[in-house]
């Protein structure tokens, strides 16, 4: 499949890297070592984390959570439901850093990426990632990956603090950011309200189909080498 654009964004989860990976790994390793955040509770952003936790209980469920327990319970209950929360993602990413760092985590990319990366690259495209995951676990994830340090081919970094992945004005937020005319940027993603929102906001949208995800949009190739920029 031929396209025309000058930048490449892609998501994570079933596009550059297994949905397994995540949910049977990265999850469950979350949640055996999240009382380890009790011990970084003096760190900027765990602090603000934990009172963006307090907030939404207060306003989804009218509840008041008192204890650093109770906002572990509520992460735990969040992790488990795999909900796309951001101060969840963002404690996620603090705990996985430490997997990563001390080599207990390695980030799972398909084979084709490291490869198209690297030609896409030589043809002077710029990529950036737009994820659900925090801007910190998507940088771990591609600098301690299967395939070696795939981090330098990246620009930019988006997740969920810029706005909902299927929401077309967070794309239109994203096109303003990346100074470039909406048309010339590559949405590339697994799941069909994403791509439906870039769509909306003007930029390509091609399906990529993993592990059997079926063709449910009209511009859709299997892996990334069937992508063929110009």
């Amino acid at each position: 499949m031929k396209i025309d654009c000058d930048y490449i964004l892609m998501d994570i989860e079933g596009t550059t890297s297994s949905i397994s990976f995540v949910k049977d790994v990265l999850f469950p390793y979350f949640l055996l070592n999240i009382d380890d955040i009790n011990k970084l509770s003096n760190i900027k952003e765990v602090k603000y984390a934990f009172g963006q936790v307090l907030r939404l209980v207060k306003q989804e469920e009218n509840r008041d959570i008192t204890t650093s327990e109770e906002v572990i319970l509520q992460l735990k209950k969040w992790c488990e439901q795999d909900l796309k929360i951001t101060p969840l993602k963002t404690l996620q990413g603090i705990l996985w850093q430490k997997g990563y760092q001390n080599g207990e985590l390695l980030g799972h990319v398909y084979d084709d990426v490291p490869v198209m990366l690297e030609n896409w690259n030589l043809l002077g495209k710029k990529m950036g990632i737009f994820s659900s995951g925090s801007v910190n676990a998507q940088k771990l994830l591609f600098s301690h990956s299967v395939k070696g340090n795939l981090s330098t081919y990246f620009s930019n970094y988006f997740d969920t603090n810029i706005g909902s992945k299927r929401d077309s004005d967070t794309y239109s937020l994203i096109t303003k950011k990346l100074a470039l005319p909406s048309n010339r940027i590559l949405f590339l993603s697994d799941v069909i309200e994403e791509l439906a929102a870039a769509d909306m906001a003007g930029m390509k949208a091609i399906q990529i189909r993993r592990e059997g995800n079926l063709q449910s949009w009209p511009q859709s190739v299997s892996d990334f080498s069937e992508i063929i920029l110009t």
